[in-house]
C-alpha cells in the first residue's frame, strides 16, 4: 500500500444510517448519521462522483461494531488522494513510484522452466506486454529467469508521464494496483478496462497458481489470495467510478 495511504482510526462503530448527499463547495460527501467523517488529518471524505461517494459509503455501512480499517480500501484512497491536492510532491512520488514498478515489471520475467509454465507466461503475459506497448507507446524489454534487466530509459520515462498526467484520484489507483500486481502493465490495463480486476489479479500470481496446481494450496497462502483478489476488485470498481 503506498505510504500515503492514512490509516482510519480503529475505534467502535457510533453511527447507524449512512448515505451520501452534496459536499460543501461541490462534490458527494459520505454522511454517517447526517456528518461527513474526516481523516486524521481533518480531510472531509467528499468525492468528485457520486459513484465513487457509494463506493466509499458502502464500506462504512458495511462495518460492524468496530470499524476495521482494513476493509476500507477506497475510503484510504479517497483520503489520500484528498491529501494530493494539498501536497503536490505526493502526486509526483505516486507517478515516480509506479514508474519504478515498470522498471522492473513482474510480467517482463518470464520462467526458464518448465516449459508449460513458460507457454503459459508467453501467451498470457504476452498479449498483455503487447497491448500495452501499443497502448501506452512503450516498450518493454523481456527476459527468462529472476536476474534484473533494465527497461529503457524512454519506457521509464513515459510511465512515468502517463501516471503524472492522471487525476489524484486515478493516480492513487494506478499506484495501489502497480504495488498490488507487482506490475505498472497490469495497472495501466486495468485503469484503461483492458482488463478486469479478477483477471489482473490472476495474471500477477499466474506462476503461484501453477505451482498450486502441482503440488496443493496452502490455507495461509489462498487467505492472502483472497483478500488480495477483493482488494483487485474494489480497484476495478474505482476506475469505474471515477467515469460517474
Amino acid at each position: 500500500m503506498p505510504r500515503y495511504i492514512e490509516p482510519v482510526e480503529r475505534r467502535r462503530r457510533i453511527y447507524k444510517a449512512v448515505d451520501v448527499g452534496p459536499g460543501e463547495g461541490g462534490g458527494y460527501a459520505v454522511r454517517l448519521d447526517g456528518r461527513t467523517p474526516r481523516s486524521p488529518e481533518g480531510r472531509p471524505l467528499v468525492l468528485p462522483t457520486r459513484a465513487l461517494a457509494d463506493l466509499a459509503a458502502r464500506e462504512w455501512a458495511a462495518q460492524g461494531e468496530e470499524i476495521l480499517p482494513a476493509e476500507m480500501l477506497a475510503t484510504r484512497m479517497a483520503w489520500t488522494a484528498l491529501a494530493y491536492r494539498q501536497a503536490p510532491e505526493a502526486h509526483t512520488d505516486a507517478a515516480r513510484r509506479i514508474a519504478q514498478f515498470a522498471g522492473s515489471d513482474l510480467l517482463c520475467y518470464f520462467a526458464d522452466g518448465p516449459a508449460a509454465l513458460v507457454e503459459r507466461q508467453e501467451r498470457r503475459w504476452g498479449a498483455v506486454i503487447d497491448w500495452a506497448e501499443a497502448a501506452l507507446g512503450v516498450h518493454f524489454e523481456r527476459t527468462q529467469g529472476i536476474v534484473h534487466k533494465p527497461q529503457p530509459p524512454a519506457t521509464a520515462e513515459r510511465i512515468e508521464a502517463l501516471a503524472a498526467a492522471e487525476d489524484d484520484f486515478a493516480l492513487v489507483g494506478l499506484d495501489v494496483a502497480a504495488g498490488l500486481f507487482g506490475s505498472a502493465i497490469l495497472a495501466f490495463a486495468l485503469r484503461r478496462g483492458e482488463l478486469t480486476g479478477q483477471a489482473a489479479f490472476d495474471l500477477s500470481r499466474l506462476d503461484e497458481a501453477f505451482q498450486e496446481e502441482r503440488w496443493g494450496v496452502d490455507a495461509e497462502a489462498e487467505a492472502r489470495a483472497e483478500a488480495m483478489a477483493k482488494e483487485a476488485l474494489t480497484l476495478e470498481r474505482w476506475f469505474g467510478a471515477l467515469e460517474g
